[in-house]
Protein backbone atom coordinates (compact mmCIF):
# COMPACT_ATOMS: atom_id res chain seq x y z
CA UNK A 1 0.00 0.00 0.00
CA UNK A 2 1.97 3.17 -1.54
CA UNK A 3 0.44 5.83 1.44
CA UNK A 4 3.21 8.53 0.22
CA UNK A 5 0.40 10.07 -1.95
CA UNK A 6 -2.35 9.76 -0.11
CA UNK A 7 -0.20 11.84 2.78
CA UNK A 8 0.55 14.37 0.39
CA UNK A 9 -3.25 14.96 -0.55
CA UNK A 10 -4.68 14.95 2.89
CA UNK A 11 -1.38 17.66 3.51
CA UNK A 12 -2.50 19.68 0.42
CA UNK A 13 -6.39 18.95 -0.06
CA UNK A 14 -7.50 18.06 3.35
CA UNK A 15 -8.87 14.53 2.58
CA UNK A 16 -7.84 11.59 0.45
CA UNK A 17 -10.37 8.23 -0.20
CA UNK A 18 -8.79 4.60 -0.41
CA UNK A 19 -10.77 1.83 -1.30
CA UNK A 20 -9.84 -1.77 -0.32
CA UNK A 21 -9.27 -1.46 3.27
CA UNK A 22 -11.81 -3.75 4.18
CA UNK A 23 -12.95 -7.34 2.56
CA UNK A 24 -16.67 -7.77 1.63
CA UNK A 25 -16.17 -10.23 5.10
CA UNK A 26 -15.06 -7.78 7.49
CA UNK A 27 -17.63 -5.33 5.93
CA UNK A 28 -20.22 -7.93 7.22
CA UNK A 29 -18.65 -8.82 10.78
CA UNK A 30 -18.78 -5.06 11.68
CA UNK A 31 -22.29 -5.35 10.43
CA UNK A 32 -23.15 -7.90 12.41
CA UNK A 33 -22.01 -6.47 15.56
CA UNK A 34 -23.78 -3.26 15.51
CA UNK A 35 -26.91 -4.79 14.76
CA UNK A 36 -26.91 -7.30 18.01
CA UNK A 37 -26.14 -4.37 20.11
CA UNK A 38 -28.42 -2.86 23.38
CA UNK A 39 -29.49 0.11 21.46
CA UNK A 40 -31.59 1.65 24.85
CA UNK A 41 -28.55 3.62 26.41
CA UNK A 42 -28.16 7.53 25.79
CA UNK A 43 -25.48 7.51 23.77
CA UNK A 44 -27.40 6.19 21.32
CA UNK A 45 -29.92 8.26 19.35
CA UNK A 46 -32.81 7.03 16.92
CA UNK A 47 -34.74 8.57 14.73
CA UNK A 48 -36.14 7.92 11.30
CA UNK A 49 -33.91 10.10 9.54
CA UNK A 50 -31.03 8.75 11.92
CA UNK A 51 -29.47 6.13 13.60
CA UNK A 52 -26.09 7.29 15.82
CA UNK A 53 -24.11 5.59 18.18
CA UNK A 54 -21.52 8.36 20.17
CA UNK A 55 -18.50 6.77 21.90
CA UNK A 56 -18.90 4.34 19.48
CA UNK A 57 -15.45 2.29 20.64
CA UNK A 58 -16.32 2.96 23.92
CA UNK A 59 -19.78 1.24 24.14
CA UNK A 60 -18.87 -1.27 21.62
CA UNK A 61 -15.57 -2.41 22.66
CA UNK A 62 -15.61 -5.90 21.00
CA UNK A 63 -15.52 -3.74 17.91
CA UNK A 64 -12.40 -2.38 17.70
CA UNK A 65 -10.64 -5.58 16.52
CA UNK A 66 -12.68 -5.65 13.50
CA UNK A 67 -11.46 -2.15 12.66
CA UNK A 68 -8.28 -1.80 13.76
CA UNK A 69 -7.16 -4.70 10.68
CA UNK A 70 -3.61 -4.44 9.35
CA UNK A 71 -4.61 -1.90 6.97
CA UNK A 72 -5.82 0.62 8.92
CA UNK A 73 -3.11 0.22 11.77
CA UNK A 74 -0.73 0.60 8.72
CA UNK A 75 -2.36 3.90 7.78
CA UNK A 76 -2.69 5.46 11.56
CA UNK A 77 1.36 4.96 11.87
CA UNK A 78 2.65 6.01 8.32
CA UNK A 79 -0.04 8.96 7.72
CA UNK A 80 -0.21 9.97 11.23
CA UNK A 81 2.37 9.02 13.19
CA UNK A 82 3.56 6.42 15.43
CA UNK A 83 1.91 8.23 18.59
CA UNK A 84 -1.59 9.10 17.52
CA UNK A 85 -4.53 7.85 19.18
CA UNK A 86 -8.51 7.40 19.33
CA UNK A 87 -9.90 10.68 20.87
CA UNK A 88 -13.80 10.33 19.00
CA UNK A 89 -15.63 7.98 17.58
CA UNK A 90 -19.20 7.70 16.72
CA UNK A 91 -21.89 5.46 14.06
CA UNK A 92 -23.76 7.38 11.85
CA UNK A 93 -26.36 5.53 9.94
CA UNK A 94 -28.81 6.79 7.59
CA UNK A 95 -31.62 4.65 6.94
CA UNK A 96 -33.37 4.36 3.63
CA UNK A 97 -36.41 7.02 3.89
CA UNK A 98 -34.03 9.37 5.62
CA UNK A 99 -33.49 12.68 4.11
CA UNK A 100 -30.76 13.65 5.83
CA UNK A 101 -29.22 17.00 4.34
CA UNK A 102 -25.86 18.79 6.08
CA UNK A 103 -24.93 22.26 5.56
CA UNK A 104 -21.09 22.71 4.61
CA UNK A 105 -19.34 22.93 8.39
CA UNK A 106 -15.79 22.27 9.91
CA UNK A 107 -15.70 19.89 12.70
CA UNK A 108 -14.74 22.27 15.45
CA UNK A 109 -14.99 20.87 19.07
CA UNK A 110 -13.02 18.12 20.95
CA UNK A 111 -14.94 15.85 23.06
CA UNK A 112 -13.65 16.32 26.76
CA UNK A 113 -13.49 15.04 30.28
CA UNK A 114 -15.02 17.90 32.18
CA UNK A 115 -15.37 21.71 31.71
CA UNK A 116 -12.88 24.19 33.31
CA UNK A 117 -11.75 27.74 32.41
CA UNK A 118 -8.74 27.50 29.73
CA UNK A 119 -7.71 30.43 27.66
CA UNK A 120 -8.72 29.80 24.17
CA UNK A 121 -11.02 27.08 24.95
CA UNK A 122 -14.66 28.34 24.12
CA UNK A 123 -18.00 27.51 22.94
CA UNK A 124 -18.48 24.79 25.66
CA UNK A 125 -21.33 22.39 25.23
CA UNK A 126 -22.93 18.97 27.33
CA UNK A 127 -24.75 16.28 25.54
CA UNK A 128 -25.19 13.81 27.40
CA UNK A 129 -22.70 14.13 30.36
CA UNK A 130 -20.49 14.60 27.19
CA UNK A 131 -18.61 17.50 27.67
CA UNK A 132 -17.36 19.38 24.22
CA UNK A 133 -15.50 22.46 23.34
CA UNK A 134 -13.95 24.46 20.90
CA UNK A 135 -9.97 24.04 21.08
CA UNK A 136 -6.94 26.26 20.40
CA UNK A 137 -6.82 25.91 16.54
CA UNK A 138 -2.84 24.09 16.97
CA UNK A 139 -4.89 20.89 18.32
CA UNK A 140 -7.59 20.84 15.87
CA UNK A 141 -5.21 21.28 12.99
CA UNK A 142 -3.10 18.16 14.57
CA UNK A 143 -6.57 15.69 14.32
CA UNK A 144 -6.93 13.12 11.42
CA UNK A 145 -10.19 11.69 10.84
CA UNK A 146 -11.07 8.47 9.73
CA UNK A 147 -14.52 7.47 8.31
CA UNK A 148 -15.10 4.36 7.76
CA UNK A 149 -18.22 3.08 4.75
CA UNK A 150 -20.21 -0.13 5.66
CA UNK A 151 -21.91 1.11 2.27
CA UNK A 152 -21.79 2.18 -1.34
CA UNK A 153 -21.77 6.05 -1.23
CA UNK A 154 -22.22 8.35 -4.07
CA UNK A 155 -23.68 11.95 -4.98
CA UNK A 156 -27.51 9.92 -5.24
CA UNK A 157 -27.32 8.71 -1.55
CA UNK A 158 -25.36 11.57 0.31
CA UNK A 159 -21.68 11.31 -0.10
CA UNK A 160 -19.84 13.73 1.45
CA UNK A 161 -19.10 16.41 -0.63
CA UNK A 162 -15.95 19.07 0.52
CA UNK A 163 -14.53 22.01 -0.41
CA UNK A 164 -10.23 21.28 -1.07
CA UNK A 165 -7.98 23.17 0.84
CA UNK A 166 -10.13 24.75 3.24
CA UNK A 167 -8.59 23.39 6.16
CA UNK A 168 -5.16 25.60 5.34
CA UNK A 169 -7.46 28.93 5.96
CA UNK A 170 -8.37 28.67 9.98
CA UNK A 171 -11.74 29.10 10.85
CA UNK A 172 -13.58 29.24 7.68
CA UNK A 173 -18.01 29.97 8.08
CA UNK A 174 -19.91 28.41 5.68
CA UNK A 175 -21.33 31.35 4.73
CA UNK A 176 -17.79 33.22 3.79
CA UNK A 177 -17.21 30.71 1.03
CA UNK A 178 -16.44 32.38 -2.09
CA UNK A 179 -17.37 30.24 -4.90
CA UNK A 180 -16.00 32.13 -7.43
CA UNK A 181 -12.76 30.70 -6.03
CA UNK A 182 -13.53 27.52 -3.95
CA UNK A 183 -14.77 24.05 -5.67
CA UNK A 184 -16.76 21.34 -4.67
CA UNK A 185 -15.85 17.68 -4.85
CA UNK A 186 -18.33 15.10 -4.09
CA UNK A 187 -16.57 11.92 -2.39
CA UNK A 188 -17.78 8.93 -3.70
CA UNK A 189 -16.11 5.63 -1.77
CA UNK A 190 -17.47 2.27 -2.02
CA UNK A 191 -17.90 0.17 1.03
CA UNK A 192 -14.96 -1.34 2.93
CA UNK A 193 -13.35 1.92 1.71
CA UNK A 194 -12.29 4.85 4.09
CA UNK A 195 -11.70 8.85 3.40
CA UNK A 196 -9.26 10.62 5.43
CA UNK A 197 -10.00 13.95 6.19
CA UNK A 198 -8.57 16.66 8.26
CA UNK A 199 -11.52 18.41 10.48
CA UNK A 200 -11.44 21.97 9.05
CA UNK A 201 -11.89 20.60 5.88
CA UNK A 202 -15.38 22.18 5.33
CA UNK A 203 -17.97 19.35 4.16
CA UNK A 204 -21.16 18.33 4.28
CA UNK A 205 -23.58 16.20 2.21
CA UNK A 206 -26.78 16.09 -0.15
CA UNK A 207 -29.92 14.35 0.72
CA UNK A 208 -30.40 10.80 -0.75
CA UNK A 209 -32.14 10.49 -3.53
CA UNK A 210 -32.26 6.49 -4.49
CA UNK A 211 -33.04 5.06 -1.53
CA UNK A 212 -29.96 3.40 -0.31
CA UNK A 213 -28.80 3.52 2.98
CA UNK A 214 -25.39 5.17 4.12
CA UNK A 215 -23.81 3.65 7.21
CA UNK A 216 -20.30 5.59 8.38
CA UNK A 217 -18.14 5.21 11.09
CA UNK A 218 -16.36 8.41 11.90
CA UNK A 219 -13.53 8.36 14.21
CA UNK A 220 -10.57 10.80 15.20
CA UNK A 221 -7.51 10.69 16.01
CA UNK A 222 -4.54 13.10 17.89
CA UNK A 223 -1.19 12.45 19.44
CA UNK A 224 -1.40 15.81 21.81
CA UNK A 225 -2.23 16.03 25.33
CA UNK A 226 -4.31 18.41 26.37
CA UNK A 227 -3.27 21.70 28.91
CA UNK A 228 -3.80 21.50 32.93
CA UNK A 229 -6.04 18.94 33.73
CA UNK A 230 -8.34 18.61 30.82
CA UNK A 231 -8.57 15.14 29.37
CA UNK A 232 -9.85 13.72 26.22
CA UNK A 233 -12.93 11.95 27.14
CA UNK A 234 -12.85 9.03 24.86
CA UNK A 235 -8.71 8.82 24.57
CA UNK A 236 -8.10 5.32 23.61
CA UNK A 237 -4.36 3.77 22.67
Amino acid sequence: MNLDNHKNLITDNGFTVINNIFSDEEIEKISEVIQHIDISKETFRKSEDLFAIRQFLKEIPEVSELIFNENIRTIIKEIFGGKYFVVKSIYFDKPEKSNWYVAYHQDLTISVDKKIELPNFRSWTTKQNQFAVQPPLDILENIFTIRIHLDDTDENNGALKVVPKSHTKGIYRPEAIDWSIETERICNIQSGGIMIMKPLTLHGSNRTTDGRRRRVIHIEFSDMELPQDLKWSEKLN
